[in-house]
């Protein structure tokens, strides 16, 4: 926008009428709040309506907003009706996030509000992943994040400005420092008073503002985003403001702030400086304000007559599309002909070819790649060096930096960036290495990743891609040695798959690679080098669908990752006592074959649940409780599980092998088991 520091009339009007829109819908949510049409808490924004108004002027539908849990200015100045807004903070089903969210989790992707957290930071991450499909997509779209004061202290601020900034990506932070982290000063938690001029510890420009100027912010907030649609990187902006209401409606508000402050900072309310600066255009203040007091009052008489949510769709949208991932789900792009079953004992005599573990999963990534060119790939040492497993060997030379993105020591950052990517067009894969650091991430990913698409009706998908390896062996003690498959599985909106062959991995991953769900894919490290059938060419594995790895009729064992192999080698050693073992792979964990398990308990009567996790809570605790559930009466003798020892993992050679089940102890369990 030119002449960006003497707006015309028209510009001041329409950033008045802005205000006007915030100030006087939150007035309204206020007394509604009192009256108890708010079921929930109610962050309002009173006093910083100068920032989201002078910036959001300046943005498209496609540029991206990621926002704070004080987002009702945001929303509203990026375009969302008054009545979307308090229809969802009264919990209607015309509420902009359908009554899922309230007054923290505001979704309208239509307009590029891609949702408000009710946790501080990850915003920041997330709009760094809109900077970053920006730039891979070549849209020109810029990525705003607003995040308050608190947010400056907390890691996410830091990963998320060092990333923006060694990749130059389009992103304008803007930090709303109102003085206040809920009660704590800002003065007192940072040791830095300011926090514009931290973005030259960055190498980005940082400004300081007067945060209830909103023809300054919009100058300065203008000049960034054409800065940043050019190809000059992110810009980091501190606006100086204050709330004048409470944290939130009905909290205490004078044991940690006087009066005389709060009224000192009403005396400087950021709309009456724009009606005191432009006196000649009264009359047309005077007609907004009751233009837009007549909408405030349309909206919550709408939003007080709308229906509430229907019950039954209080579980729809964890995943993309209703049924996905059941057993029932077809296979999307398996080759016409090929004979390859999932659901077989072994694989089909064209998937004689025997390649590794990992070269399995490389060809499939590289033929995902190449059919995609919104997938690219983050993660330590993934670029030239080809990953600590050799799981993007070659591909950096095809696909080049941009797609093959080696990342700083942040796996916070690059787990909360790639779910902003996903939720703005492309198909983050973070290659986390080992899964006890992704562990780092794990708020990132329960509290953003796997709720993100519930959070918004499923308007927003999350095409995320989670792999790494992890798993007892190799001496690697207790910080590279977790599987947490059992943890992960029990979130809801991920997908959980441990595959233990090179066919069923190639497969998985192909099918992971083009699901709209996120996907935490384990690869065990006593597995990596491997070898097995698997076909050259394209063909997917469904979610949900369990293996026959070896038939039999004397007792079932179910089985994940490594312990495939070693009750595959117990079985074999027990066939020649004349005992038949079958084996049950589920491979995904979430969702849980459990009809298949049934139907081998059926034909056996026995079950051994053999789990390298942990013994409580673990998934063999859940398959064990399934089969009593469902399949009791075909049982003819009570359900065995064989875990790993509850305790971390140590690094001796001797004590590593006492703390997870090995060939010896399933053999003896399945001959204990047999005889009872």
């Amino acid at each position: 926008m030119t002449n960006l520091g003497h707006p015309t009339d028209e510009q001041i009007l329409g950033l008045y009428r802005t205000m006007q829109i915030i100030r006087q819908t939150e007035e309204e949510l206020a007394r509604c709040h009192q009256r108890g049409l708010i079921h929930g808490a109610c962050h309002t924004y009173v006093g910083e309506e100068a920032i989201a108004t002078a910036v959001c002027a300046h943005l498209t539908e496609r540029d991206p907003v990621f926002s704070t849990h004080r987002g009702h200015g945001h929303a509203l100045a990026k375009g969302m009706p008054p009545r979307d807004l308090m229809a969802e903070l009264f919990g209607r089903q015309a509420g902009c996030s359908r009554g899922r969210g309230g007054s923290m989790h505001l979704f309208a992707p239509e307009i590029g509000m891609m949702g408000t957290s009710g946790i501080v930071g990850p915003c920041i991450l997330q709009a760094c992943g809109g900077g970053y499909s920006s730039k891979l997509l070549k849209n020109g779209a810029v990525a705003v994040a607003f995040f308050g004061d608190g947010a400056v202290n907390n890691g996410a601020f830091h990963e998320g400005l060092n990333m923006a900034s060694i990749w130059k990506l389009p992103v304008l932070f803007v930090c709303e420092n109102n003085q206040f982290a809920t009660e704590v000063p800002f003065a007192y938690a940072s040791g830095n008073p300011s926090v514009g001029n931290r973005g030259a510890a960055y190498g980005i420009p940082g400004f300081e503002l007067d945060g209830n100027d909103v023809v300054e912010i919009h100058r300065v907030a203008g000049e960034a985003i054409e800065r940043a649609r050019a190809g000059g990187g992110p810009t980091l902006i501190e606006c100086k403001t204050y709330r004048t209401r409470a944290h939130a409606e009905g909290m205490g508000d004078f044991t940690y702030r006087t009066r005389e402050d709060v009224a000192a900072w009403r005396d400087r309310c950021p709309i009456r400086r724009v009606a005191v600066q432009r006196p000649a255009l009264q009359k047309q203040f005077e007609r907004i304000d009751a233009e837009v007091a007549d909408m405030v009052r349309q909206a919550r008489d709408f939003a007080e007559s709308s229906p509430i949510p229907d019950p039954a769709s209080a579980r729809a949208h964890v995943y993309a599309g209703e049924g996905r991932g059941t057993r029932g789900e077809e296979r999307e792009a398996e080759p016409a002909g090929s004979g390859l079953s999932p659901l077989a004992s072994h694989p089909s005599p064209l998937a004689s070819r025997e390649v590794s573990f990992v070269a399995a999963t490389l060809e499939a990534l590289d033929h995902a790649m190449s059919a995609n060119p919104g997938i690219f790939v983050m993660g330590e040492g993934i670029g030239v060096r080809g990953g600590n497993f050799r799981t993007t060997l070659g591909l950096f030379a095809k696909y080049g930096p941009e797609r093959l993105c080696d990342t700083p020591i942040c796996e916070r950052g690059f787990v909360g960036l790639a779910c902003g990517a996903a939720m703005t067009g492309t198909r983050p894969v973070i290659d986390f290495m080992f899964i006890d650091f992704i562990n780092d991430s794990f708020g990132e990913i329960i509290n953003q990743i796997a709720k993100m698409q519930y959070m918004s009706s499923g308007r927003l998908k999350m095409p995320l891609l989670l792999r790494g390896c992890g798993g007892i062996g190799h001496s690697a003690a207790t910080h590279h040695s977790g599987l947490y498959y059992s943890i992960y599985a029990h979130i809801p909106g991920l997908r959980v798959v441990v595959p233990s062959t090179p066919y069923d991995a190639k497969g998985l991953l192909a099918h992971a690679l083009r699901s709209d769900d996120p996907v935490l894919f384990l690869e065990h490290r006593e597995l990596m080098s491997v070898k097995g059938a698997a076909p050259e060419g394209p063909y997917e594995i469904p979610f949900g669908q369990a293996r026959i790895a070896r038939a039999g009729k004397d007792a079932t064992v179910v089985a994940l990752s490594l312990m495939v192999q070693h009750a595959e080698k117990a079985a074999e050693k027990l066939a020649s006592e004349g005992l038949s073992i079958e084996i049950i792979d589920p491979r995904t964990v979430s969702p849980l074959d459990v009809d298949a398990i049934l139907q081998s308990v059926a034909k056996t009567g026995r079950l051994l649940i053999v789990d390298e996790a942990f013994g409580p809570c673990s998934l063999a605790s859940e398959i064990a409780a399934q089969v009593a559930d469902r399949g009791f009466d075909d049982l003819d003798a009570p359900i065995k599980r064989l875990n790993g020892a509850f305790a971390p993992t140590p690094y001796a050679p001797s004590l590593e092998k006492a703390v997870v089940p090995g060939i010896e102890e399933i053999t003896s369990a399945l001959r204990e088991l047999v005889k009872e």
